[in-house]
């Protein structure tokens, strides 16, 4: 994800939403072209090391999503080691 960012690529992505605050998840998200963010400080959100930066570059909106629930990058699914 970072190195297509650094060169002005897109990629996909799908993830499991989760609201820490409402403690509640919308359930799978996808992204088809997105390009990651600079991460946000630790002042800003207390979970930024755990947090994905991105922007949807179909909508040009801003999103977040925890790492550990992402499901698939570029169409290739994850699995947790």
């Amino acid at each position: 994800m970072k190195m297509k960012s650094e060169r002005g690529e897109t990629f996909s992505m799908s993830f499991m939403t989760y609201s820490y605050d409402r403690g509640k998840s919308n359930g799978v998200a996808k992204v088809e072209h997105a390009k990651l963010r600079k991460k946000s400080t630790q002042e800003a959100n207390q979970f930024a090391e755990y947090m994905l930066n991105f922007i949807d570059m179909d909508t040009l909106e801003y999103g977040t999503c925890w790492e550990i629930l992402l499901l698939e990058f570029d169409g290739h699914e994850l699995e947790l080691r």
